[in-house]
């Protein structure tokens, strides 16, 4: 039995070089508060306001290091509270996704596309991927036992990198839908 932690990622944003820049003035940088899971990303002290078209979160939290594009990861109870259109994706995958505004203390980014909605997905190293039986890419299940609201989660992405530690990433919907606790595990399933 192929067991993984399950965590809940609430909305949070990554930000460009470019857009740091914009946002909180030029050559500034990102504030470590909190390691978090997956090796060198890190929670920052740095907050910005994400808006939409019927309304905002004013204080969303930046994760680092930087990254090639911005890119806004909500749920979607989120996206539908503020206006904005987010597709299912995988985090990186931006390309036509919905659109939004970047205010910080120094100036505002409209994201002309970057807002998703991040589909579930496993972080796995290649020992781990072996140990599972699965592959980068593969999709499977994940079977979570919970008080009163057991569920299978269909359509979770496995991704595989030397760098990753293993553990499952949902939304706080996905989160709420499974009375997630911290700790919690799960059962990878092959569909």
């Amino acid at each position: 039995m192929s067991k993984v932690l399950i965590e809940t990622s609430a909305r949070h944003v990554h930000v460009s070089r470019a857009d740091l820049d914009i946002l909180f003035g030029e050559g500034y940088e990102l504030t470590p508060k909190k390691d978090l899971s997956q090796p060198g990303q890190f929670a920052c002290e740095e907050r910005v306001a994400v808006v939409g078209a019927k309304g905002q979160f004013p204080a969303v939290s930046i994760l680092g290091p930087t990254r090639p594009a911005s890119q806004v990861e909500i749920s979607a109870s989120d996206a539908r509270s503020i206006g904005a259109i987010a597709p299912v994706r995988e985090s990186g995958d931006i390309a036509g996704s919905g659109a939004c505004k970047l205010v910080g203390p120094k100036g505002e980014v409209e994201l002309s596309e970057g807002v998703i909605v991040a589909k579930r997905h496993i972080h796995l190293t290649p020992d781990a991927a072996a140990e599972f039986g699965v592959e980068d890419k593969e999709v499977v299940g994940v079977k979570v036992e919970s008080d009163g609201r057991s569920l299978i989660f269909g359509d979770v992405v496995c991704r595989v990198h030397p760098n990753f530690a293993p553990a499952m990433h949902i939304d706080t919907d996905e989160s709420n839908a499974a009375f997630a606790t911290p700790g919690m595990m799960g059962e990878v399933v092959k569909l």
